[in-house]
């Protein structure tokens, strides 16, 4: 309405008996589908502003009116009941093109003209997507929601049995017709010449501003080779964060929605499904950026899910999802582009691997200092051919990240909460076992033949696997938080921040390796296995929490047990029960230890 009502009305007289119906009509629709929406606070005012703009119809006030009347209802209806402003991921605009030849070309032209050869005798004609006039007027948004919904009282039909991403292509596709290919060419220069328009542009605004309104900032010209270029290569202004979080509030409102109809199946899906894949790619970059609010998102949404399976009242759900809608506009504010310096990069990336690093390099400096005091430097291969066979897993990782596959927020999860588990259960066994040696006497000659029968059995592709597990962990992690970082176009920063980060951890690794050798080798054990002891629990608190975060473990929060991310303790029932569970067996064999130890000696005395 807002674009055609002028063809229909000018100076308060009819011009178009034809158009003036159809605004007359469309109008009507309006009014009649706001009353099959559900309740809501602003449903009562949106039908008020309907019945304005058939009012304002009805008297056949100015275009100008029209247009504000019919865009106001529409941002106010998007607001109350959201809708996705934007696709989840870039869309294929070759994917549009073959959609449109398949299922447009035969009304609306091949060229978009509005003169294919079914078109001859509908009524209303079908739109010509070339006429340059309209097309100012008209933003990816709206054509996609003429995809999805159809038009009453013409020829247009709903395409919503497309998947969404393929409507979102095809969106984008008419859009550029009117807009020539040749103008793309000058469209990306003005693109990348402007630093200012980069960073204010975003998806969002790219699907839901008109090129009329480019065109007041930029002029004529630049606006519309700016439209030319980028409707046809949408990846230049995607960022991740916008995306994403729009598509965890879609995903929230769909889970409030579904939950208010009392289906409590599809509401934890769909809440799940915010964190996962609307919040979880974004988690790496907003923790380096305010670690306090990612913390805070995520337990939120962790409550919300916890609030939906326990069967809370309705009013609550609405109250979490609301707080949480509030927090999210405070994280799109902290990723805004122009919130990333050089400075941030360099910090982010060090402070990313120093803290992704450590862990794994204390179990690797460990089990070094160990073959080495047991002179089994044969057997050292084994050990760093797992981290340096993790670290190449890790670049192929990153390669098949960015170049072939999406890896999901369930998939990061899952990745580290089993990695976790299995470490944590590996270093138990291995734990108790160097804390029994503490206890041991004729350390020297134990160690050359315990240790050495041991090894010979073969357990020397463990201590491989364990390595590899224990640092790929780490490395995938990091992998998607450099990715992240990497976006922000401060390569040199993440860089100079990373190796950084690697000469203070091979500065550490070297005093760990030189004070463990000089340590005798009754206390080398008994420190190693309180570190060890340590990390089991550490690791064990994060399986946890990786699982319950896929959705894989329930979650039942704990009040009054604080968040320690760095040693693994987040307040759940089932995270703080699962450590308390780790440090009992520690305890048991750290015990069952020093019991036998004291049996020995009173044996040997006897």
């Amino acid at each position: 309405m807002a674009i055609d009502y002028r063809e229909a009305v000018r100076d308060g007289t009819i011009i178009s008996e034809n158009e003036y119906a159809e605004m007359v009509e469309f109008a009507g629709s309006v009014k009649d589908r706001l009353e099959t929406l559900l309740p809501s606070a602003a449903k009562a005012e949106l039908q008020r502003q309907a019945v304005d703009v058939q009012a304002a119809i009805g008297r056949k006030a100015a275009p100008e009116v029209i247009a504000t009347l019919a865009r106001s209802l529409a941002a106010d209806l998007i607001k109350a009941y959201p809708v996705p402003l934007a696709p989840s991921a870039v869309p294929d605009y070759a994917r549009g093109r073959a959609l449109y030849a398949e299922n447009c070309a035969s009304c609306h032209g091949a060229t978009g003209n509005g003169k294919g050869v079914a078109s001859a005798g509908l009524d209303p004609a079908p739109i010509a997507f070339t006429d340059k006039d309209r097309a100012n007027e008209r933003s990816i948004f709206a054509l996609y929601q003429v995809i999805e919904q159809g038009l009453d009282g013409t020829s247009m039909a709903s395409f919503g049995h497309l998947p969404p991403q393929d409507r979102w292509a095809l969106a984008f596709y008419v859009g550029s017709l009117a807009y020539p290919a040749e103008d793309a060419a000058k469209g990306e220069q003005v693109w990348k010449s402007d630093a200012d328009l980069r960073q204010r542009t975003t998806l969002v605004s790219l699907v839901g501003e008109r090129p009329a309104t480019l065109a007041t900032s930029l002029g004529d010209d630049k606006a519309d080779a700016i439209t030319a270029y980028l409707r046809r290569n949408p990846s230049a202004v995607v960022q991740l964060s916008t995306a994403s979080l729009t598509l965890a509030r879609t995903r929230l409102g769909e889970a409030v929605l579904a939950y208010e109809k009392g289906d409590r199946r599809a509401a934890t899906d769909l809440a799940l499904s915010a964190y996962l894949d609307g919040f979880e790619p974004i988690e790496p970059i907003l923790s380096t950026r305010n670690h306090a609010l990612m913390v805070g998102i995520e337990a939120g949404m962790g409550e919300l899910r916890a609030a939906i399976t326990r069967g809370a009242a309705v009013e609550g759900i609405r109250a979490q999802a609301k707080a949480l809608e509030n927090l999210f506009n405070d994280a799109e504010a902290a990723l805004d582009p122009q919130h990333a310096s050089m400075s941030s990069s360099f910090f982010a990336a060090f402070t990313v691997l120093l803290r992704e690093g450590l862990e794994a390099l204390l179990i690797v400096v460990v089990m070094l200092t160990l073959l080495r005091k047991a002179e089994r430097h044969e057997i050292l291969s084994y050990v760093h051919g797992g981290w340096i066979a993790a670290l190449v897993a890790g670049v192929l990782t990153w390669a098949a990240a960015t170049y072939l596959i999406a890896i999901s927020g369930a998939d990061r999860e899952l990745t580290e909460g089993f990695g976790s588990l299995l470490a944590a259960i590996v270093l138990l066994w291995v734990g108790i076992w160097m804390h029994g040696k503490s206890q041991a006497d004729a350390w020297q000659r134990y160690i050359r033949d315990k240790l050495g029968q041991a090894l010979s059995r073969g357990s020397t592709w463990g201590l491989f696997g364990l390595t590899f597990v224990v640092v790929y962990r780490e490395v995938f992690e990091t992998i998607l938080f450099y990715t992240a970082i990497w976006s922000e176009e401060h390569g040199w920063a993440v860089i100079a921040g990373a190796g950084t980060a690697i000469i203070v951890l091979t500065a550490i690794a070297w005093a760990l390796m030189r004070y463990g050798r000089a340590l005798p080798v009754g206390k080398f054990f008994a420190y190693s296995s309180a570190l060890l002891a340590v990390l089991c629990v550490v690791l064990v608190g994060k399986g946890v929490s990786a699982l319950q975060e896929a959705g894989w473990l329930p979650m039942s929060p704990l009040p009054g047990v604080i968040r320690v991310a760095i040693l693994g303790l987040y307040p759940t029932v089932q995270g703080v029960s699962a450590q308390v569970a780790m440090a009992a067996l520690l305890l048991i064999g750290f015990w069952n230890n020093q019991r036998l130890a004291s049996a020995e000696r009173r044996d040997s005395q006897g």
